[in-house]
């Protein structure tokens, strides 16, 4: 609640841009999105296991079931979230979103049969499109265009390391009290603070970004304000160079990522490995990636985005590479860091390149097109890989999905715009201490 000031009046109400000028609800949101993180964590090491020791699935293709159907549902309901965003405001989605994982512990939990867990997942990817979509359009619309990379770094990073502290929470409750119910009441405890702080605490955005557009000059002439959604769409998929480029890198991404999550931990099972340490492999990768992004994001506002996006994905390539032909906990260790780094290097700097060149009016739907493809990688990991996997085994699959990594990073080299993230020459001009104009 707001106060009088020392005159008497009211202080006034209107948005201001700036990261510290909005500290305080920047910050709450990256609280919010580190439970978001840790939601999508709790089945990081033990869900693979599940499919294994529990349900008896052989075949890695019906076993990664889980992830196809959280790749799919999560994909669709990003595109949604930006129009529904748009539409209706930032905090509805997020709450909504909260709402639509309160049945998923218990699926987790009590589910007799596989096809309640991948019931689960669909409820999941949901929420997650809802939820985590929404804390990235939220800070974009809270800090303004010269500190976007920071912002999605610190947004990341606060999700990543949610997700990677409680897959080594889950793998040490797994190890100590099995493999259900323990690991999944932690998640079950996070969407419950979420939902709270989300109802309670967080502050609608739409007005920012509203102000943002009022003063804004886009990187691209044919990125102006009034297109409507099929153009936006068209626009970020695959007309413009650097949009598209980005669309495409985020899907070969979260492919690599949806690999990792369903296939790893078995291979690491399979070569003797105890569940703690495990635990230790799954959370590294999302550890480095979530830590690296803090520094990742901001650099990327003063060197630009391109050089991050093509080094980050080569750098994913090498490391896939380096776990399809080493064994042991330390080799692989190693490999997992790696494959974090290269993920630090790439993922908030992706998104913040769709927010150089997307038009404040639109932005939050081309972030939802962006996400569509992205966390359609989910969904492509799964087939590929199972398909792979099952055909040829798991190091094989491995080689594959770094080989397409190498090939993602390599068309960003030659495709995208360096010019639209760079800093000084295309950026929109200062707007971060614009207000509203008085009625």
């Amino acid at each position: 609640m707001r106060t009088p000031s020392a005159t008497g009046r009211r202080p006034d109400p209107r948005p201001v841009l700036g990261l510290r000028q909005n500290l305080a609800q920047f910050t709450l949101l990256v609280a919010v999105n580190a439970l978001v993180g840790g939601t999508l964590g709790q089945e990081r090491t033990v869900l693979p296991l599940l499919a294994t020791d529990v349900f008896g699935l052989e075949l890695y293709t019906s076993s990664l079931t889980y992830i196809l159907a959280f790749g799919v549902a999560k994909a669709a309901t990003n595109y949604l979230a930006g129009t529904l965003s748009d539409r209706y405001g930032r905090k509805p989605v997020l709450v909504a979103g909260w709402l639509i994982a309160l049945p998923v512990p218990v699926l987790l939990i009590y589910g007799p049969s596989w096809d309640w867990i991948v019931a689960a997942n669909v409820l999941l990817g949901i929420s997650q499109g809802l939820t985590w979509s929404t804390t990235v359009v939220m800070k974009m619309d809270l800090v303004g265009p010269h500190r976007r990379g920071a912002a999605m770094g610190l947004n990341e990073a606060a999700g990543y390391l949610g997700v990677a502290a409680t897959a080594m929470a889950t793998g040490y409750l797994a190890a100590e009290y099995g493999l259900r119910p323990a690991p999944f009441l932690l998640g079950a405890a996070y969407i419950g603070l979420g939902l709270g702080l989300s109802v309670l605490t967080v502050r609608e955005t739409r007005d920012h970004a509203r102000l943002e557009a009022a003063g804004h000059a886009g990187a691209r002439p044919e990125a102006h304000a009034g297109l409507s959604s099929a153009q936006v769409f068209t626009l970020t998929s695959f007309r413009d160079r650097s949009l598209s480029s980005v669309s495409q890198a985020g899907m070969v991404n979260n492919l690599n990522d949806g690999l990792a999550w369903g296939l790893f931990p078995v291979l690491f099972a399979a070569a003797g490995l105890s569940l703690g340490q495990i635990g230790i492999l799954a959370a590294a990768y999302p550890a480095v990636w979530g830590a690296g992004q803090l520094a990742t994001g901001a650099l990327s506002d003063r060197w630009g985005r391109k050089g991050f996006i093509v080094a980050g994905m080569l750098t994913q390539a090498l490391a896939l590479a380096l776990i399809a032909v080493g064994s042991g906990f330390g080799a692989w260790l190693v490999a997992m860091v790696l494959l974090g780094v290269g993920t630090a290097m790439a993922y908030p700097t992706l998104l913040a390149a769709i927010g150089d060149v997307a038009h404040p009016a639109w932005r939050a739907r081309s972030v939802g097109i962006y996400r569509l493809w992205r966390d359609g990688g989910f969904a492509a990991g799964a087939v590929i890989a199972g398909l792979v996997a099952d055909a040829f085994g798991i190091p094989t699959a491995v080689t594959v999905v770094a080989a397409l990594t190498a090939a993602s990073g390599a068309l960003v080299a030659v495709r995208m715009r360096g010019r639209d993230h760079t800093p000084g020459l295309s950026l929109p001009a200062a707007t971060r201490h614009l207000r509203s104009p008085r009625p």
